[in-house]
């Protein structure tokens, strides 16, 4: 990480400025944030910014394969098909711990999912860190590729709204108030125009949707889904007027079922240099050492499930051990100081988008978690200071 930019941002930190940071955020749209805000970016190094992006780029490509379309095609339950299933995917984000490996920082694969991430929240935390900190050079950003804010927000608007009115494009999930993720919801609106819609609010007509907008019902003509299917699943009470297997007359952004072909299914199949050995536990080596892997369901979402001490012993009694899968664990690199002595960890979401007449994805951002946990939960680092949801900057 960048030794010069940190020292700077450390001597210059004070507990009102971050107190100004988080004031920010949470005025800056009508909700606010649900969830830690940390004291800090991360800092790249040209060095790191240029690794992290070729290894995020390596693996988007290893997705795009034959053999991978084939292998995926495996991933989606029967129950969860969606009909009408887009050409590619409209969102890819790739999950990166910060570990050493000698003298140098590197980036290691912990996840991947073709889902949205927080595309609105992170310009605005973007904003609300320079504001915060003048001490941050204004030519550093959290973009990739040259783009400026504009043309970021131009892309997000070619990949979800196309040609569309903005009153016809939905934001989808379920009670988006109440979701952690409200304050990007609400990012969004402010930056495209749509707005953020629950599933129960939705009217069926034939093959086509409607909801009600200023007390009129406007047909939806796109989706941008932020349904997570295993939350729908549990959500037993949940009265929807449609499913999403139905043949709609709508397009989703992204379509659902790129949701589970690209995700934890897919990290046995992709081998680079940045990934660990990852293996579905039917089909876990005998003389691996179990110890040594983290123990995920593929279906599950925030972490849920997760095993960090697996043995060989808990294998029998899982259900469906091929819906599961084991990953070499890898070591988090402490290398971030912070102001009281500590040192915190990263992972670092490189996140992509895909419109649909575009020949190939684009790196536009990113978000960052820190952590001094053993894990990136919020379980994992209650009453810690310099650490929650960041981001990184380079020059």
């Amino acid at each position: 990480m960048d030794p010069k930019l940190r020292a700077a941002f450390n001597a210059d930190f004070t507990p009102e400025k971050y107190a100004a940071l988080v004031r920010c955020v949470n005025e800056s749209e009508k909700w606010p944030a649900d969830f830690r805000i940390c004291e800090t970016p991360v800092f790249l190094t040209r060095e790191f910014t240029d690794e992290i992006t070729r290894a995020a780029n390596e693996l988007v490509a290893a997705t795009r394969t034959p053999e991978f379309v084939s292998h995926s095609a495996l991933a989606v339950p029967k129950d969860f098909q969606v009909p009408n299933e887009s050409t590619h995917p409209n969102f890819h984000v790739v999950d990166f711990a910060v570990c050493a490996e000698g003298d140098r920082l590197v980036p290691r694969l912990i996840e991947l999912q073709a889902f949205p991430s927080l595309f609105g929240f992170q310009l605005t935390l973007l904003d609300c860190f320079r504001k915060a900190f003048p001490v941050i050079p204004r030519n550093w950003t959290s973009s990739f590729g040259g783009i400026k804010d504009e043309a970021y927000l131009e892309l997000l608007k070619r990949t979800i709204i196309a040609d569309s009115l903005p009153e016809s494009v939905v934001l989808l999930d379920i009670q988006p108030d109440k979701q952690k993720t409200r304050v990007d919801f609400a990012a969004t609106e402010s930056f495209l125009g749509i707005r953020p819609v629950c599933v129960t609010e939705i009217k069926k007509r034939g093959r086509q949707l409607f909801h009600d907008r200023d007390g009129h019902d406007v047909r939806i003509e796109r989706i941008y889904n932020r349904v997570i299917f295993d939350e729908l699943s549990q959500r037993r009470d949940l009265k929807l007027h449609f499913r999403f297997q139905d043949d709609l007359d709508v397009t989703w952004v992204g379509h659902p079922n790129w949701y589970f072909r690209i995700s934890k299914h897919s990290l046995p199949f992709l081998k680079t240099k940045y990934t660990s050995p990852a293996f579905f536990v039917d089909e876990f080596p005998v003389g691996e050492q179990i110890g040594e892997y983290v123990l995920k369901p593929l279906y599950s979402f925030a972490g849920h499930g997760v095993d960090i001490e697996p043995t060989r012993e808990k294998i029998p009694g899982l259900q469906n051990p091929h819906e599961w899968i084991l990953q070499r664990k890898v070591e988090y690199a402490s290398f971030l100081p912070t102001i009281d002595g500590h040192t915190s960890k990263a992972e670092i979401r490189m996140m992509f988008v895909w419109p649909d007449q575009d020949r190939d994805p684009t790196l536009v951002n990113n978000l960052v978690r820190m952590s001094q946990g053993k894990m990136m939960g919020v379980d994992f680092n209650k009453n810690k200071t310099w650490v929650g949801a960041s981001i990184a900057l380079h020059d």
